[in-house]
């Protein structure tokens, strides 16, 4: 089964129905999370990520967010101490931030697409599949 993990930032451009200059990138968020549902695939998180939106959002809107998704199809990822230590080898090592460094790890070591506009996770391309929303073609 397919598993996406989706980096705060794309949960954000759905909530707020973002844009950019030329974009819908809210729109193309929710595309995404209607397309990963509709074709059986399932979407990570991880305390990070809620611990990211929190600094946005109450707890009860972080919950509205990640409810457009059916409970079978949300799992939690859990973070390893060990992933811990890694995220700081890797961002000293790379010059990223470590929260960034953390989220590639929790999305390659649940076998996941690392989902994410943050151009710091390029730098993790050789161990990670990252893509942009609009990349990922799931028809």
């Amino acid at each position: 089964m397919q598993k996406y993990y989706l980096d705060a930032c794309i949960w954000i451009d759905y909530f707020e129905n973002r844009k950019d200059r030329f974009r819908p990138l809210g729109e193309w968020a929710l595309d995404l999370i209607k397309k990963i549902i509709e074709d059986d695939a399932l979407i990570l998180y991880s305390e990070l990520v809620e611990e990211e939106l929190s600094t946005r959002y109450s707890p009860r809107e972080i919950s509205a967010i990640l409810n457009i998704v059916p409970s079978e199809k949300l799992v939690k990822a859990e973070i390893s101490d060990g992933q811990i230590r890694e995220s700081m080898h890797i961002s000293k090592q790379s010059n990223i931030p470590k929260k960034d460094a953390l989220h590639a790890i929790l999305a390659r070591d649940n076998n996941a697409v690392l989902v994410t506009r943050d151009k710091h996770f390029q730098e993790l391309q050789k161990s990670n599949i990252i893509k942009k929303p609009e990349e990922i073609n799931l028809d």
